[in-house]
């Protein structure tokens, strides 16, 4: 079987640069388009871009979740019919699209990890406008659309929460994080590596076509993580203290509960990522480019 043509949208954000390089890595065949090479709201140039691969992996979004409060349309533009176009040029060739979602789409109001099949009920204009990219997906591509929903996402290449608590560490004796809202610290590096099982899995027609949850095992609050993140740095951890979201008022309601279950991995005979996120955000901590990060005097 000849190789494999990859096409990676949003080539230049946190979760494409690693995309990129994992499958750079494996000697795959991939062509990455920044945001300056394609603009998914041109279909034309989606139709081009799409032409002559296997797998698309779309990592193009607007991501400025209180921005889209007010640019819901402009939001919507990119994450939904954006992702259409993908999904309308995917048809056309008979190439498999995998889609990167959030757990946004989901009411973020459940006592227990949310199913693939849970129902959507967006709390924000940011969950809307992706949603409406996972219809896109699930109305054009029944059989070659992959809808991935991740959350909680860090990594090297763009901002974080676990790179900014490390900057605000050296700027700050004490922090006060959020600690009502719970979820799945999800290393990009790690979900990258997973796409590509995917995508592999996908091509050879052994994964069906449909959602995936793509986050780490387990789950913790955002004061719990920013914990973990001064404990693995030799940080005291006790410089940081809960609080409540309302303390922290944003243009845009968050989801109290991002918890996501992984059942259908196992249907592709692939097993989710990492069952505990404080594992993955271990093996993050010690790339070069967060270790830069951590004030002197500490030791991971």
């Amino acid at each position: 079987m000849r190789d494999i043509r990859w096409l990676v949208t949003g080539a230049g954000g946190m979760l494409g640069r690693d995309l990129r390089s994992v499958l750079e890595r494996s000697g795959e065949h991939v062509t990455a388009a920044t945001r300056a090479d394609l603009d998914i709201t041109d279909p034309d140039a989606v139709r081009r871009a799409v032409r002559g691969h296997d797998v698309v992996v779309n990592c193009a979004a607007w991501t400025d979740v209180d921005g889209a409060e007010t640019a819901e349309d402009r939001a919507t533009a990119v994450n939904g019919t954006g992702v259409r176009h993908l999904a309308a040029a995917c048809a056309g060739t008979g190439s498999r699209l995998l889609h990167v979602s959030t757990d946004y789409v989901l009411p973020g109001d459940a006592t227990e990890p949310y199913p693939e099949s849970a129902p959507t009920g967006p709390v924000n204009a940011y969950g809307r406008s992706k949603l409406a990219g996972e219809r896109a997906v699930a109305e054009l591509l029944p059989e070659h659309g992959y809808t991935v929903r991740t959350a909680w996402l860090y990594g090297e290449h763009g901002p974080n929460f676990v790179a900014t608590m490390l900057r605000l560490a050296a700027r700050r004796d004490t922090l006060d994080v959020v600690d009502d809202q719970r979820g799945q610290p999800t290393w990009s590096y790690a979900l990258a590596r997973k796409l590509v099982e995917l995508g592999r899995a996908a091509h050879t027609g052994r994964a069906s076509a449909g959602v995936y949850h793509g986050t780490a095992g387990g789950s913790t609050s955002w004061f719990g993580l920013a914990q973990e993140i001064y404990r693995l740095t030799g940080l005291d951890p006790s410089r940081i203290s809960p609080i409540p979201s309302s303390a922290f008022p944003s243009p845009a309601r968050r989801p109290a509960y991002s918890v996501l279950a992984h059942d259908n991995w196992a249907t592709a005979g692939l097993t989710p990522l990492d069952d505990d996120w404080q594992h993955s955000l271990s093996e993050a901590l010690r790339r070069p480019s967060f270790r830069a990060l951590v004030p002197s005097g500490t030791a991971p």
